[in-house]
């Protein structure tokens, strides 16, 4: 395999990329609903916002670097067999993924920041709080935040299925691409 895409195949790159995305975003929902049901005096109740913070920080430099990368390398041209509507709503669905995906991380600092202390990152870095001073910040964040990851896996879960479709009833490349095949 390639290390970029081509006109006809995701480069290794891009899969990796994309499959690294997947499945941190699944487990950063899954670990952030746990964490809804944690009380004060459970193990977790501080590991696990710790966690999903730093990851969730280490994911948005990905994501950055994710768009890089399709700026750099346009992903392949869609296959002959399908069709406009379906070319038109993939490519709508994925802006909308990575617009869904900036905007969760972007409520997430909020909350984090709101009272203003920096997120550490694993200990490795801080990211500073600099937006401090919204009326009820957190509170409001944390609802934004849970709705837009909410949205955020029922289209991903959407995206799937359709790919899934063009495997499965269409029996078409689409899955294979994204597989590096």
């Amino acid at each position: 395999m390639q290390w970029k895409n081509s006109t006809t195949h995701f480069g290794l790159i891009a899969v990796s990329l994309h499959w690294l995305v997947a499945i941190t975003v699944f487990g950063l929902f899954g670990l952030g609903l746990w964490m809804t049901g944690l009380d004060y005096y459970d193990n977790w109740y501080k590991q696990g916002p710790w966690w999903h913070k730093s990851i969730g920080v280490l994911l948005f430099f990905v994501i950055i670097f994710r768009l890089c990368w399709r700026l750099l390398t346009p992903p392949p041209a869609a296959l002959t067999s399908h069709k406009p509507w379906e070319i038109k709503l993939a490519q709508m669905a994925h802006r909308l993924i990575y617009i869904l995906l900036l905007a969760i991380m972007v409520s997430g600092y909020l909350i984090s920041t709101a009272d203003n202390r920096a997120i550490e990152v694993f200990g490795w870095f801080a990211v500073p709080a600099s937006i401090t001073s919204l009326p009820r910040q957190e509170d409001i964040a944390g609802w934004v935040h849970l709705i837009l990851a909410s949205i955020l896996i029922g289209l991903v879960s959407l995206h799937a299925a359709a790919a899934l479709k063009h495997h499965f009833i269409d029996r078409d490349r689409t899955l294979k691409r994204i597989f590096g095949k």
